[in-house]
């Protein structure tokens, strides 16, 4: 099982000076850090206008100064909004060519939608169009980083004539391309469309079980892979505080993903927002108890009565609140449970709410040093074992559309004087 580190700038209210710069440079050295410790991929989300939730509205950027500034960590895309109202294709081919160069062939592509209305309605996209407009894109994505001239595409929602799409990535034909899945019918989709599977529910591992075995289904009957090249991947995300002392992971690392899960349902699902104005942390911490968030106050022991401590971890209801937050021990048995249930990367959320710099970096370091390397020396064993299982279904779906990487094409432009 691999595991990552997850970036979405929260930034809860109030604001000082420099606030906005602090985050940004502290995911950077938790990068950095992470890089050393051996964590597998960055990835970096990509959102407009939601306020205190994200402040990550440029990943291209960001994810160029963890390249620059790292040598194995694998600089992960998750998402981009592919839909040609957000970003034009051309542009994210371009974008995804020039960073997989900046970082020598590291990049991990997530392709995603979006379902905010800040973000739709801020860009003016139809969201009874955005399903319709990622399927028309991700496909011609694909093929700008493959083909030396793309051909041109004319459809719905863009259109553009027949250019050659530069820089091309190093991996060829393009890097390891994602798309992210909330729901079951978007993890079959992932399945059914040779991608990656990017899951960003926060679900426990017999819920994870049964998605993994519903997406390696839908891979196998793969009949029309956006890509030229398929990756059967299922990634999980979950909250992450690792400490020695139980009760310290907690007050360090639960109230952050607390606040990381209301901020994201205020904009995906109850709240009212005024830009510029609302106060999502006042709101959290006056609706927390009633919406499913009461902080912990009492000890460990007395959250969880007779069951003991170690159940805290895998208690039912809790571990979707909770995740990968506890010691070093409980840790290593929920990523168990993970592995076990086919799990192929765990994607981990630190950077949420007030959790401070130097409690996420402490927790990176004790993971890496107590749990990471029971499950880093199998990951190889387990990684050959699926390619083996699915080599055939690999192999069928490579280049399955028969795509022409040089074609002819007989557009000309004439240069123009300027007026």
């Amino acid at each position: 099982m691999r595991f990552s580190i997850f970036y979405e700038h929260q930034l809860p209210r109030p604001w000082d000076d420099g606030a906005e710069a602090r985050i940004i440079h502290e995911a950077l050295e938790q990068v950095q850090l992470a890089d050393k410790l051996g964590f597998s991929t960055v990835w970096e989300v990509e959102h407009h206008f939601l306020e205190e939730y994200s402040h990550s509205s440029a990943p291209e950027v960001f994810l160029s100064a963890c390249a620059a500034t790292t040598q194995n960590i694998r600089i992960g895309h998750g998402i981009v909004p592919v839909l040609p109202g957000y970003n034009h294709p051309a542009r994210v081919a371009e974008r995804i060519g020039t960073l997989d160069i900046i970082s020598n062939g590291r990049v991990e592509f997530g392709t995603g939608e979006t379902s905010s209305d800040m973000e739709l309605g801020g860009f003016e996209i139809e969201r009874a169009d955005k399903r319709a407009m990622w399927e028309e894109a991700v496909p011609e994505i694909a093929k700008m980083m493959s083909q030396a001239p793309y051909e041109g595409h004319t459809g719905k929602f863009f259109s553009m004539p027949a250019r050659n799409v530069v820089p091309k990535p190093l991996q060829r034909p393009h890097p390891p391309m994602w798309v992210a899945c909330s729901q079951r019918d978007t993890i079959l989709m992932a399945g059914q469309r040779g991608l990656g599977a990017l899951s960003f529910s926060f679900i426990d591992p017999d819920e994870a079980r049964q998605w993994v075995s519903d997406y390696y289904a839908a891979f196998e009957a793969c009949t029309d892979p956006a890509g030229l090249a398929p990756n059967p991947n299922i990634a999980v995300t979950t909250g992450f505080m690792c400490h020695p002392d139980e009760q310290t992971a907690l007050d360090r690392g639960l109230d952050g993903f607390h606040f990381f899960a209301y901020s994201l349902l205020h904009y995906y699902a109850f709240g009212t927002h005024t830009p510029g104005a609302t106060d999502i942390w006042s709101q959290f911490e006056e609706n927390r108890e009633e919406m499913g968030f009461a902080k912990l106050t009492a000890t460990v022991q007395e959250a969880v009565g007779s069951e003991g401590a170690d159940n805290l971890v895998t208690a039912g209801g809790l571990d979707s609140l909770r995740g990968c937050i506890g010691t070093p021990d409980q840790i290593r048995e929920f990523v168990r449970a993970y592995e076990d249930a086919g799990v192929d990367e765990l994607i981990f959320v630190s950077q949420a709410g007030r959790n401070r710099h130097e409690d996420i970096c402490e927790s990176m370091e004790l993971f890496a040093t107590e749990v990471m390397g029971e499950f880093a020396e199998r990951a190889p064993e387990r990684e050959a074992a699926k390619r083996e299982r699915y080599a055939e279904t690999i192999e069928r779906l490579q280049n399955f559309h028969g795509l022409d990487l040089a074609p002819e094409v007989t557009t000309t432009v004439q240069a123009a004087a300027s007026a």
